[in-house]
């Protein structure tokens, strides 16, 4: 019945499972699967910091590859309601019964430490300057878990906002589908009188709005992009002497 159900309604293929245990892991499996994936390129993320490697470039060339290769990205976290919440369904129920998923806790811990290194790229380049990160005024644009929704659940800006309060940064929220938990209206009052920025999510708002020439008529020191949206936009950022700093460039 559900599968007619399905088919009446849905164009593509309906595949059926042998039990519920089957079906619920499909969706278990899917979302580890790209929790997995982002973890490698976050791991590459970090790695490549040190190594001075631009990992985005890297995943373009790799890419090409016609087969066995699928892009993922890396960030300044994974969240949402999915991807950061099933592969410890399956981690815990595994568990219960006899077996331990060391590959996906080890991936889960990678993907959690991304808010840490985010702010510690900050930390990084306020030392360039000669700046400490207490009292320094910081603006953190997003606080979703992805790009133009309204959806901070198990969001990493959350947890950027908290490392960022804990070190006693002058710190200034904006996210234009969070303004009730934003501390300004707008962002160019976000930006106003700012040494650095901290892009946790990759609203369009912050995609369109933050050219070099802007940035450099603003003040702003260091942008910390850590969701890589104004990477095509570096060298610009870097001939206004301004630090840009994104996640593995």
């Amino acid at each position: 019945m559900a599968v007619q159900l399905y088919e009446n309604l849905i164009d593509a293929e309906i595949k059926p499972m042998g039990s519920i245990k089957e079906a619920e892991a499909v969706k278990i499996v899917e979302n580890s699967f790209r929790d997995i994936n982002i973890a490698f390129v976050n791991e590459l993320a970090m790695s490549f910091h040190k190594l001075g490697i631009n990992l985005e470039n890297v995943i373009d060339g790799a890419a090409t590859k016609p087969f066995s290769f699928m892009p993922h990205h890396p960030g300044c976290g994974v969240g949402g309601h999915c991807i950061p919440v099933d592969p410890y369904y399956l981690i815990e129920y595994a568990s219960s019964h006899g077996f331990e998923h060391d590959f996906l806790r080890l991936a889960r811990n990678i993907n959690e430490s991304m808010p840490q290194f985010t702010v510690d790229l900050l930390v990084e380049s306020l030392n360039e300057i000669g700046l400490p990160l207490k009292n320094t005024k910081v603006a953190l644009l997003g606080l979703s878990y992805k790009a133009n929704v309204g959806d901070n659940r198990e969001s990493p800006a959350k947890v950027i906002k908290d490392l960022l309060l804990k070190a006693g940064v002058d710190l200034t929220i904006y996210d234009p589908y969070f303004i009730k938990d934003s501390t300004v209206k707008s962002l160019d009052e976000a930006l106003d009188s700012k040494t650095a920025i901290v892009i946790a999510t990759g609203h369009d708002e912050f995609k369109n709005n933050l050219p070099a020439d802007k940035l450099h008529f603003l003040g702003i020191k260091i942008v910390i992009d850590g969701r890589n949206i104004l990477k095509y936009n570096k060298d610009a950022i870097a001939r206004e002497k301004i630090i840009y700093e994104g996640i593995g460039i």
